[in-house]
């Protein structure tokens, strides 16, 4: 038997691919990998297919081919990123493999369709609306109100996602977003059939100023089993990329259950009954929880190793377990290990002339793994226009209260320097 794995260029995802190595070894089967421009990855992997993951028909395609060359049939198929999502549901169906529907993998990515799923499933969410000018903006904002959020309808990792406090600074910025939310999301799967089907419109939302928290879970013949919440303290905004999150919340157990009960009303709005989920969410007022986005898979990047370090669940071998119609073993600590973690970017968009600080912080022992994913002449961009860090730092403490010290004395070490 073989599990095929549908990939996309990720830098951060490395231990991910790392671990599926492992668990198909384990499990006397081969792993087999699909992706667009494969390089350091195909290390991890018994064979390569070059397919572009981000085209649900090439993706088919490829792994039709795949299917009659190879001598074993497939016990699994997973992905590790955001935009192979509705493929691998397609292949999975194809294929007869457990996994999300083809259904529950568009709602997952289109964050207009998601957001009418929630509606429709009395899921509590900022109020929100679609633009196609500055005109029809403004009056969304009548609505919603100031500060409200512009976000591109599909997208990843809050690229092209900003806020706006007023009337004037909606006007200065929402051109470029709404040229930018399609320009810069032509890869996507489901890009042209949005494009056509919202003529081009920028989703628009109201912005909650509460705690914002990251919620990572498993679930297993429909039901939810919330395994970690992140708290996200930083950015507060005008841009919402993972700058730094940390674990376990803060949060009074209180408002921890109104979050996994919220959580559950995600899955069933979006028909989630398998597989991992990564759902955001802000608090309105003191402890109400509404949800920002889900996501049909696992938290990215660091949220992997983040979410073993603190628990003991090892979420890739669970989501392999899933996939393949195997129970899950989970099984976390009796006490989570406060763990936090650090997406690294510049301070401003340009060259890469240095790296400061590696050494400092590789000695650390509170530094679990610090990885940086560009060298000296490389071209950084800073959010809204990219969706990734230029790498990641993660580390342990010994109590919740020293996380954000932690946290101030690692950035303030470790730098990336540009011109």
């Amino acid at each position: 038997m073989s599990i095929l794995v549908l990939h996309k260029k990720n830098l951060s995802r490395r231990s991910h691919l790392d671990r599926a190595r492992q668990y198909a070894r384990e499990h006397g089967e081969r792993l087999l990998l699909v992706m667009k421009d494969p390089e350091w990855e195909a290390e991890y992997v018994d064979r390569v297919v070059i397919a572009d993951t981000s085209s649900i028909d090439e993706t088919l395609a490829a792994v039709r081919a795949l299917a009659a060359d190879e001598s074993e049939a497939f016990s699994a198929v997973v992905t590790f990123a955001e935009a192979p999502v509705p493929s691998a549901a397609r292949v999975a169906a194809e294929f007869g493999l457990p996994s999300v529907s083809e259904h529950t993998a568009r709602l997952a990515r289109d964050k207009w369709t998601m957001r009418e799923a929630f509606a429709a499933g009395g899921v509590p969410q900022p109020r929100y609306g679609i633009a196609h000018s500055l005109e029809e903006a403004r009056g969304i904002a009548e609505r919603t109100g100031y500060p409200l959020v512009m976000k591109p309808v599909l997208g990843t990792g809050s690229m092209f996602v900003r806020s706006v406090d007023n009337e004037e600074e909606l006007a200065e910025h929402f051109d470029f977003f709404l040229k930018g939310s399609w320009e810069r999301f032509t890869y996507d799967p489901l890009h042209d059939a949005a494009h056509k089907a919202y003529d081009g419109g920028l989703l628009l939302e109201e912005f909650l100023p509460g705690t914002e928290i990251c919620v990572e879970s498993l679930v297993h013949d429909g039901e939810t089993r919330t395994l970690a919440i992140h708290d996200k303290p930083l950015p507060t905004g005008p841009t919402f990329e993972e700058v730094y999150a940390c674990t376990p919340t803060r949060l009074p157990e209180k408002t921890v259950r109104m979050v996994e009960e919220a959580t559950v009303k995600v899955h069933r709005a979006l028909g989630i009954a398998t597989g991992a989920t990564h759902v955001e969410f802000r608090l309105r007022g003191d402890d109400e929880p509404a949800v920002l986005e889900a996501a049909a898979r696992m938290g990215g990047g660091p949220i992997y190793r983040s979410v073993l370090l603190s628990t003991g669940v090892d979420m890739v071998e669970a989501v392999l377990d899933l996939a393949s119609g195997r129970a899950p073993r989970v099984e976390p600590a009796e006490r989570a290990t406060p763990v936090g973690f650090w997406n690294i970017f510049p301070d401003k968009a340009g060259t890469l002339t240095r790296v400061t600080g590696l050494d400092t912080v590789r000695a650390d022992p509170r530094v679990d793994e610090v990885q940086i994913y560009k060298a000296p002449g490389d071209e950084l961009l800073v959010p809204p226009q990219t969706f990734q860090g230029h790498g990641h730092l993660i580390f342990t403490v010994n109590t919740e209260d020293e996380l954000d010290p932690a946290f101030r004395e690692m950035t303030s070490t470790l730098r990336l320097e540009t011109e």
